[in-house]
């Protein structure tokens, strides 16, 4: 391989894991693209001493296999960091209409025996109100979380199978 090819791999390879790590769809477009670009000239080029060496179709075919796994992971941990912002604005919005609504109530000529018991109550509904928020939240991350992580733990171990199975095919040919 002359040194120019592998600095264009080399430049390509950069460019799409650059591409693929922004969340970005159009990015993750350009990301796959590049990946596609790479595939192509690494499946071009003729490098002596490969007869030994595994299926190079399959084993970049298991490559665009492990790259839109990692791209769909990253969409739903992006789906989820979204769910999180808009349901924590919701929440920021609840929480304000009922700050008004408690204001309202706490400015009537009440007692100040009954303005500290509603005071006391209150706080403690909010108080009630943020630590469900925050588990709904939590539940929420973990949930988006669980997903992704489950879809690359999924690939990893098919990943994992293929080697084996290339391994196997390779050891067999070596052999004959």
């Amino acid at each position: 391989m002359s040194d120019d090819q592998a600095n264009r791999m080399a430049n390509t390879m950069t460019d799409a894991a650059s591409g693929a790590a922004q969340m970005g769809k159009g990015a993750m477009d350009a990301g796959m693209a590049k990946m596609a670009e790479f595939s192509k000239m690494f499946t071009d080029m003729k490098v002596p001493g490969m007869a030994g060496m595994p299926d190079m179709e399959a084993f970049l075919s298991a490559h665009r296999r492990n790259m839109e796994v990692l791209t769909a992971a990253n969409r739903v941990a992006l789906e989820g960091a979204q769910a999180v912002a808009r349901r924590h604005m919701e929440i920021m919005q609840q929480t304000m209409s009922e700050m008004t609504d408690t204001m309202r109530d706490l400015s009537s000529p009440d007692s100040p025996q009954a303005k500290a018991a509603k005071q006391t109550e209150v706080m403690k509904a909010s108080y009630e109100r943020a630590v469900a928020h925050m588990k709904e939240l939590a539940d929420l991350i973990q949930r988006a979380n669980g997903e992704a992580l489950g879809m690359l733990n999924h690939r990893f171990a098919e990943a994992m199978e293929e080697v084996k199975a290339l391994t196997a095919k390779t050891g067999s040919t070596a052999h004959t």
